[in-house]
């Protein structure tokens, strides 16, 4: 004996809709997963990759201009991804000196 329950069509395209929205859900998950996980660089990694010096990028840091990744009790390190958004927010053009 199966069981049959009656619903409305309103209540069935609502029911329709929910279950096509969690099915994209899904689909995105499941094609975030497949993306190679971002690097993680070291310091001196992460300060030669996008142009600073050591002391600019820590500063950079604690000023939260850029987020950071705690690597152990004494070092940082930067994911790639964030340095990569670093430059274009931050781009200041270099003042060109007018020679007289």
């Amino acid at each position: 004996m199966q069981l049959v329950s009656l619903i409305s069509e309103a209540e069935w395209n609502r029911v329709l809709g929910r279950l096509e929205t969690l099915e994209a859900a899904e689909a995105a998950r499941a094609s975030a997963a497949t993306t190679k996980p971002d690097q993680v660089l070291t310091t001196a990694q992460a300060a030669a990759y996008i142009g600073l010096s050591v002391c600019a990028l820590l500063r950079a840091r604690r000023a939260g201009r850029i987020q950071g990744v705690r690597l152990n009790e004494k070092d940082w390190g930067f994911r790639q991804s964030v340095l990569d958004a670093y430059p274009r927010r931050y781009h200041r053009p270099t003042m060109s000196v007018a020679t007289a």
